[in-house]
């Protein structure tokens, strides 16, 4: 008896072998086979994340604005050491402000000592994420300043906790976020613009800085998303890009849930990686809302001009929270994700009016979220146009109809045979509708300040959708 069960266990395990080999996927160190790996279903599911820049940056808090009509990126703060140093047609403005609030013999190193986060209290932020409705952060553990927000070995006494705040933010803030089961992100500056390893030895910089770190960061935190930056100097072969992706979808702790985008290499971006990104809604120079992907991709953007802090910007400069859901509600509704950024304080506040304005689609989100999260575009929804007023996302079998504009005159959907009901979202009366051949035919219903269930956009939910053919 028990010479058969040894043999039936023999031949249960040499069975399993094949399956765990197939199950087992091996990434080499290719584009090919790097790009033949999905993108975890979890990101696609979740929809809104947060971006937070933070740095040395956050001490000057300086760009000039759109009111000096200046291109997108170069309102951009966290830029504040480049464009001080670096010839260029805002340069300007930044030489003035620094002579005149620093004096011209204040070094930007000297901010480290400046930059303490005394005020950053990572439950109460995670707090707020969480309320905002974000599913997944992104932190910028190192921007192209080179300071790392953790103790990174490669950047000795040029990092968060040898100087400065003498804290790992990194881990603080990983630790509360996830505690919040929100996904923990970082952000990881692939270029330093003025490391002298990098301006001078290419090779060694990856070898001995670069891939250490990135290595360290994911090994520490095991973050769910990995988001480089700062490629387009170097085609993504000498970043020895594909290498680190092998390592971290073959041996990585987080190898079967980690996210990454599409910046490892000036060639890369809507071409390899993970998901694809755009930023205020441009694409390598051109205008990603003309463009259709097929493929996960992800806005980013901030609450007004800059992603780092700007304390030149004014309340006309930040986009109001109506114009934040709509933006949400457009790239969802084409397939995207949005990740809206934050700029806190040296001091590690969040600016009030970020505050408020992620309380806001928060509060929409509540009642509307079942149409935003886990859904997909719908295959048969009308292309989008700066004057779309309503937008479609499916789940399943059920339909979501998002109206950013309300009208009281009908809504006619097309493409749909037969449907078991329409509701409103957060409204509980009754929703007229008829349903013809080939459409089906909404009556908004009259909805008063007591019954309105919500601000900036209403969603009608299409249950048990039929397509008709």
């Amino acid at each position: 008896m028990k010479l058969k069960t040894t043999k039936f266990v023999f031949t249960l395990i040499i069975l399993m072998v094949p399956f765990n080999l197939i199950k087992a996927q091996s990434y080499q160190p290719t584009w090919e086979s790097i790009d033949s790996r999905p993108v975890p279903a979890w990101f696609e599911d979740a929809k809104f994340g947060i971006f937070i820049h933070w740095g040395l940056f956050s001490v000057p808090a300086y760009s000039p604005t759109k009111r000096d009509k200046v291109g997108v990126y170069e309102q951009y703060a966290e830029w504040y050491w480049s464009r001080l140093v670096k010839p260029s047609k805002t340069q300007q403005y930044f030489i003035d402000y620094q002579n005149r609030v620093y004096g011209k013999d204040f070094k930007y190193q000297d901010f480290a000592n400046l930059f303490r986060a005394e005020m950053f209290d990572p439950d109460a932020w995670a707090e707020r994420f969480k309320e905002a409705g974000a599913k997944y952060i992104v932190l910028t553990s190192k921007h192209h300043e080179g300071f790392t927000l953790w103790p990174s070995e490669q950047s000795w006494n040029w990092n968060s906790m040898d100087i400065g705040p003498h804290r790992d933010l990194c881990g603080d803030l990983s630790k509360s976020v996830k505690e919040k089961g929100l996904h923990m992100g970082f952000y990881y500056s692939l270029y330093e613009w003025f490391n002298p390893l990098y301006k001078a030895n290419l090779a060694k910089y990856v070898d001995e800085h670069m891939i250490p770190q990135m290595k360290d960061l994911v090994t520490r935190y095991q973050p769910d998303v990995f988001w480089t930056d700062g490629e387009w100097d170097h085609p993504s072969e000498d970043w020895k890009s594909t290498q680190f992706l092998a390592w971290l979808y073959n041996d990585s702790p987080v190898k079967n849930s980690v996210v990454v985008n599409d910046r490892w290499g000036k060639e890369t971006r809507s071409k390899h990686g993970g998901f694809y990104t755009t930023e205020y809604d441009l694409v390598h120079e051109g205008n990603a809302n003309d463009t259709k992907f097929e493929h996960p991709w992800e806005e980013c953007r901030g609450i007004a001009g800059s992603f780092g802090y700007n304390r030149n910007e004014v309340l006309e400069d930040y986009s109001t929270s109506e114009e934040l859901v709509h933006i949400l509600i457009n790239k969802v509704a084409r397939g995207g994700n949005l990740l809206l950024n934050i700029g806190p304080t040296a001091d590690g506040r969040i600016p009030e009016i970020m505050q408020q304005r992620l309380a806001d689609i928060g509060d929409w989100l509540k009642v509307n979220g079942e149409a935003i999260y886990e859904t997909r575009k719908w295959e048969k929804a009308p292309v989008v146009s700066p004057e779309t007023t309503v937008y479609f996302t499916k789940k399943r079998s059920e339909l979501y109809v998002i109206v950013t504009k309300w009208q009281d005159s009908p809504i006619v959907v097309k493409g749909i045979g037969k449907t078991e009901s329409v509701t409103m979202l957060g409204f509980n009366g009754k929703v007229k509708y008829s349903v013809s051949a080939n459409s089906i035919t909404i009556t908004p219903p009259a909805i008063t300040p007591a019954t309105n269930p919500c601000n900036y956009a209403w969603v009608f939910k299409i249950k048990d959708v039929i397509s008709s053919h």
